[in-house]
């Protein structure tokens, strides 16, 4: 077990280091969209693609986990979070307009796209950082998945789950939440995103706890469970 947490540890660490490689890459990313300056890049008025994005978000939402019952008062923070970027980011850029406004400038350089793709005839671009900040969000969201696969297919037992992924992390789904959550920053890091991010990360910490208490509560071998099983990895 601990040479399988060594191995899992030293993946992700990789997977975090790998900004600092090209740091160049991702400050330009950065402080393209802070600036307002990657205005003349931004999608706007394709709200298909709200529409589109605000679905497949929902459908992470039901439900986030079989463990305890959803309480939706406690992913209205988050929903509101992801529903305002994806506005953003398709819709109508407000936060950008509003920074362009004071900081743009037509000589200021803007991040390469490392990646070119179309989907419902819209055209997308994508440089380094956001690239990186969607393998993210397919990594949080394979870990939701996962989560949900491994407590629907024991939703009938009586018995604590710790088979699947459950055995790598105590709290999968959050984990994967809180991936979901840092790769749109990286994708869009605008000054919504540095309020809401830190603010979400701590819920589902502070909910990852509730659950752990709640759970210790109703099953004994819940400690036994703690000793051999990371929090979140």
């Amino acid at each position: 077990m601990a040479k399988k947490n060594l191995i899992k540890r030293i993946l992700l660490s990789a997977l975090f280091i790998f900004p600092f490689f090209f740091l160049g890459d991702f400050y330009l990313h950065f402080y393209s969209y802070i600036t307002g300056n990657i205005i003349t890049r931004l999608i706007s008025g394709k709200w298909q693609i709200v529409v589109l994005n605000i679905l497949l978000f929902a459908a992470f939402l039901i439900p986030l986990s079989f463990r305890r019952k959803a309480k939706w008062t406690e992913y209205g923070l988050v929903g509101a979070f992801f529903v305002s970027l994806f506005i953003e980011m398709y819709g109508i850029p407000l936060t950008v307009l509003f920074a362009s406004k004071y900081f743009y400038s037509p000589s200021a350089p803007l991040p390469p796209n490392v990646l070119q793709f179309t989907l419902l005839n819209v055209g997308f671009g994508m440089d380094l950082a956001m690239a990186y900040g969607a393998v993210l969000i397919i990594l949080g969201s394979i870990l939701i998945m996962l989560g949900w696969i491994t407590l629907f297919r024991n939703i009938k037992k009586s018995g604590l789950v710790t088979k699947s992924i459950y055995s790598y992390s105590r709290h999968p789904q959050y984990l994967g939440f809180i991936l979901v959550i840092i790769g749109w920053f990286i994708g869009w890091p605008t000054i919504l995103s540095f309020i809401f991010v830190p603010i979400l990360i701590y819920k589902y910490v502070r909910v990852s706890l509730i659950e752990e208490k709640e759970v210790a509560a109703e099953f004994t071998e819940y400690q036994d469970y703690i000793k051999n099983v990371p929090f979140f990895v």
